[in-house]
């Protein structure tokens, strides 16, 4: 990762006769960054995207791609960016190196640099064993592959893949995570959209979330999910249900009567939300130990992804402080 910011979008806006698909993002993501890109059906993401790669013009504001403006220079930014839609077309009758070496020439890569360029490709993207299938006989799993290796084959800078994980087994997941791990590894800066977002936090080191056109949140993937809760929920684990009430009592004399305290005794259980900070925490064991509760465990239960999605989108001001550009 670098310091270098790669995609930027100041202000950008489009809108459709009365209707605001699209409504002042303002976003940078800097070179080898993973990019979540997440939001519900008719968020604004695939406008967002067609700006991007040159297929669409914003109402306002600008988008930029390695310095180069996505809407005055399109045939430049085609060249900058690779971009894997959720549903592409295969071509009848020919093979999987034939496919690839097909777009490389498309994108007027010559024919000495496509002869090492396609293995390359393909070793990276793990597609060297179909070399020689037809690309319509694949299963959906080994065409996300092949998928991938055909946004490469013009060597971008940027790669935008919406939905590349929809669709696929868990080890298949795992295999395509590992592929756009690499590829930011060796530089590549990734905007990815993917409904499954237990799988995206695997990946992404950035978020950013839009409803109805917003920016909703924006930045760091850990921040981001550290400013959604603010308030924190952790759970003592006790060796027995015998002392749950006791425990939970205890909690609200700590923190205070207006404190969200649950129990479950089939699990032996007690939970609680507060918004105290770390300091506070081993105040809090210490009391119980002191008391005789026989805690077993005492942490916190970790938000993901999953957790900040649904509050922005339940809260949209959940988030207001989170909106400033993080590279």
């Amino acid at each position: 990762m670098s310091d270098v910011p790669v995609v930027r979008t100041q202000n950008l806006t489009k809108r459709f006769g009365q209707f605001t698909a699209l409504d002042d993002l303002t976003i940078q993501v800097n070179r080898g960054r993973i990019l979540g890109f997440i939001g519900p059906n008719g968020a604004g993401k695939t406008t967002t995207i067609k700006i991007l790669v040159g297929l669409s013009r914003p109402t306002a504001g600008e988008a930029t791609i390695a310095g180069v403006d996505c809407v005055r220079d399109a045939r430049r930014i085609r060249r900058l960016v690779g971009y894997m839609p959720d549903i592409f077309g295969s071509y009848d009758n020919m093979r999987v190196h034939e496919y690839l070496d097909f777009f490389a020439a498309a994108y007027k890569v010559r024919r000495k640099v496509r002869r090492r360029r396609v293995p390359e490709i393909m070793e990276l993207t793990g597609t060297t064993h179909m070399r020689d299938l037809f690309v319509e006989t694949l299963s959906h799993g080994m065409k996300q592959r092949v998928g991938i290796a055909r946004t490469l084959v013009h060597d971008p800078e940027v790669l935008i893949l919406d939905e590349p994980a929809n669709g696929l087994d868990p080890t298949a997941r795992i295999e395509m995570r590992q592929i756009l791990l690499r590829l930011a590894e060796m530089g590549k800066t990734l905007i990815v959209t993917s409904h499954i977002l237990p799988e995206l936090s695997r990946i992404c080191d950035m978020v950013a979330i839009i409803t109805h056109g917003k920016l909703r949140a924006f930045g760091d993937l850990q921040d981001i999910m550290r400013r959604v809760r603010q308030r924190r929920t952790m759970e003592v684990q006790l060796v027995s249900a015998d002392n749950l009430q006791a425990t939970a009592e205890l909690i609200r004399k700590l923190l205070g009567p207006d404190t969200t305290v649950t129990t479950s005794e089939h699990e032996a259980m007690v939970r609680f939300e507060t918004d105290r900070d770390d300091q506070d925490m081993p105040r809090i064991l210490t009391h119980l130990l002191a008391k005789k509760l026989d805690v077993a465990q005492f942490r916190e239960v970790v938000q993901d992804l999953e957790d900040a999605f649904l509050s922005v989108t339940k809260d949209p001001d959940a988030l207001q402080e989170a909106q400033q550009p993080s590279a």
